[in-house]
C-alpha cells in the first residue's frame, strides 16, 4: 500500500475494537515502587484502598501480574457511541512543513467531553454501579475529566460532586455548565464545604487552587458521605489501564497500514493519555521487538518530569491519599495563575515515572506561547481545533518533523490528539490578543514545595 492509497482517516470496525485492557505492568522488567498507606507508611493493600475506591478498581490498582483484563460488555456498549476513534494522517501539515516525515495522530475528541477522559470515566462508574455505590466524587483541573465523569454518571444514574480547580472554574464557566447539564454538582476548589478546603483557604486565602487541593476535598467528601466513593481521572494505575484502548487501537491500525511509528509523542500532566497511547508500543520496546522513541511533553510552568524529584510524595495537598513514588514538584506546589492549559498536576503517574527513570522514554517541557502557536498552525492545516493539552504534543511533533526535513529521514511520527479546545477560548483569546505571557518557575520557587516531600 503506497502513500497515495492510504486514507486520511482510518477507523477500525467494531469487531476490531479491543475487548480487553492491556496492563503494561505485567511486562515491565522493574515495577514501580509500591504505594504506601499515608498513616502507617506501609505498602498499601486492597483493604487500605476500599474506603476511597470501589473493590474492583482497588484490585486493578494493585494488579501487577494480569496482562489482559476483559472489558465488560456494558462498558463496550457505551464505548460504541464514540469509539473506535480515528487514526488520522496529517497530510496537510506534512505538506506545509515540507517534511519527509509521516505524521499520524490519534484523535480522542469525538465525544461530548471533548477528550480521552471518557474512556476511564465509563469504566470507573460502571464498576461503582456494579458495587451498588450511590454517590461519587472527583476533582477536575481544566474540566475534561469532570465533564467526562458527569456524562458517565448520568448514563449509569449515579449522583456526582466535582471539585473544580478555582482558576479553571473562573476561566472556563461553560465547562461547569456542561457538567451541570449532566447533573453534576460543581464546586470551586478550595472551598468552604470541607475541612481541608477551609484549612487551605485559611493558610492561603488568595489561592487559585490546584489539583492537589481539589483531590483532597473530593476524597474528604467521599469518605464523609454514606455509600460514596472517589474516582480519579489520571495518575493511577487503573486509569492508565483503561486508557490502553487508545494504544491498542493504534497498534491495530498501524498493522492494517503495514507501518510502525518511529517516534511516539504524548502530552503529560498526570500520565493517563500518554500511558494509554504508548502502552503496546512500550511493551514492544521493553521486549526488544521494536525501539520507538517515546517522548512526554509537559508545560514549562508545571515541569514534574523535567525538573521534579523522583521520590515518594503525597498525591494530594491534604495528605489524605496513598503515597506514591513518582516525579513530583511537591504536593504543595501551585501552578502559576497564568497557566492557561491543563497538565497542572504536581506529580506524574508512577508507571510513567518509573519508565522515564529507567530510560525507556524522554521528556521535554515547552512554554505556552509556543504551544498555542503550534495549536493555531495545526487548526489551520488540519481543521481540528485542538485542546491546549494536546497542543503540547503537536508542538513537539512539528519539531520532530522539521528535524526530519533537515536530515532527510523518512520517519513515522505518532502523537496523541487528546481532545478539542472549544472550551479554552479564554486562553486562545489571550494568545491571539498578545496578552498571554510565559512563566517558568525558578529553582528557588520550586524549592519552596520540595521540603514538604517525604
Amino acid at each position: 500500500m503506497n502513500n497515495k492509497q492510504k486514507p486520511y482517516r482510518l477507523y477500525l470496525t467494531e469487531d476490531q475494537m479491543p475487548k480487553q485492557y492491556y496492563n503494561l505492568r505485567a511486562d515491565m522488567k522493574e515495577l514501580p515502587e509500591p504505594m504506601l498507606n499515608p498513616v502507617t507508611k506501609k505498602e498499601v493493600t486492597v483493604e487500605d484502598l476500599l474506603p476511597i475506591f470501589c473493590k474492583e478498581l482497588a484490585k486493578q490498582e494493585l494488579d501487577n501480574k494480569t496482562r489482559y483484563i476483559d472489558i465488560p460488555s456494558e462498558i463496550r456498549e457505551m464505548y460504541r457511541i464514540y469509539r473506535p476513534s480515528p487514526l488520522i494522517r496529517a497530510y496537510n501539515l506534512e505538506k506545509y512543513l515540507d517534511t519527509p516525515a509521516k505524521i499520524y495522530y490519534k484523535f480522542e475528541g469525538n465525544n461530548t467531553s471533548g477528550s480521552h477522559k471518557l474512556n476511564s470515566a465509563i469504566a470507573q462508574v460502571y464498576y461503582a454501579k456494579q458495587e451498588g455505590i450511590k454517590h461519587l466524587t472527583t476533582e477536575t483541573g481544566a474540566g475534561q475529566w469532570g465533564t467526562a465523569l458527569s456524562e458517565a454518571c448520568s448514563y449509569f444514574n449515579i449522583p456526582l460532586s466535582v471539585y473544580m480547580v478555582k482558576s479553571s472554574y473562573e476561566q472556563k464557566p461553560f465547562r461547569k455548565d456542561i457538567m451541570r447539564t449532566f447533573g453534576a454538582d460543581v464546586i470551586p476548589s478550595p472551598s468552604n464545604t470541607t475541612e481541608v478546603g477551609r484549612k487551605i483557604l485559611k493558610e492561603h486565602p488568595n489561592t487559585t487552587g490546584s489539583l492537589g487541593c481539589a483531590i483532597s476535598e473530593a476524597v474528604e467528601k467521599a469518605v464523609t458521605t454514606p455509600n460514596s466513593k472517589y474516582v480519579l481521572g489520571s495518575v493511577l494505575n487503573q486509569v492508565l489501564l483503561h486508557q490502553s484502548i487508545i494504544g491498542l487501537e493504534c497498534e491495530t491500525a498501524f498493522k492494517i497500514l503495514d507501518e510502525y511509528p518511529d517516534i511516539i509523542i504524548g502530552c503529560a500532566g498526570g500520565g493517563s493519555n500518554l500511558g494509554g497511547l504508548i502502552a503496546p508500543f512500550m511493551r514492544d520496546k521493553i521486549k526488544g521487538t521494536h525501539n520507538p522513541r517515546i517522548i512526554a511533553v509537559e508545560p514549562a510552568s508545571c515541569p514534574s518530569l523535567t525538573r521534579g524529584k523522583y521520590t515518594y510524595d503525597y498525591c494530594d495537598t491534604g495528605k489524605m491519599t496513598p503515597i506514591a513514588k513518582m516525579y513530583t514538584l511537591g504536593c504543595d506546589f501551585i501552578p502559576s495563575a497564568n497557566h492557561a492549559g491543563g497538565l497542572r498536576y504536581h506529580g506524574m503517574s508512577p508507571i510513567i515515572s518509573k519508565l522515564y527513570y529507567d530510560g525507556y522514554m524522554e521528556a521535554v517541557s515547552t512554554i505556552q506561547t509556543d504551544v498555542f502557536k503550534a495549536a493555531i498552525l495545526f487548526a489551520q492545516k488540519e481543521t481540528i481545533f485542538p485542546a491546549p493539552e494536546s497542543s503540547h504534543a503537536i508542538k513537539v511533533a512539528i519539531d520532530e518533523a522539521l528535524k526530519c526535513k533537515e536530515t532527510g529521514e523518512e520517519k513515522t511520527i505518532l502523537f496523541g490528539l487528546t481532545g478539542t479546545g472549544y472550551f479554552d477560548m479564554t486562553a486562545y483569546s489571550s494568545y491571539l490578543d498578545n496578552t498571554m505571557s510565559d512563566y517558568i518557575p525558578t529553582d528557588e520557587e520550586l524549592e519552596k514545595s520540595f521540603p514538604n516531600i517525604i
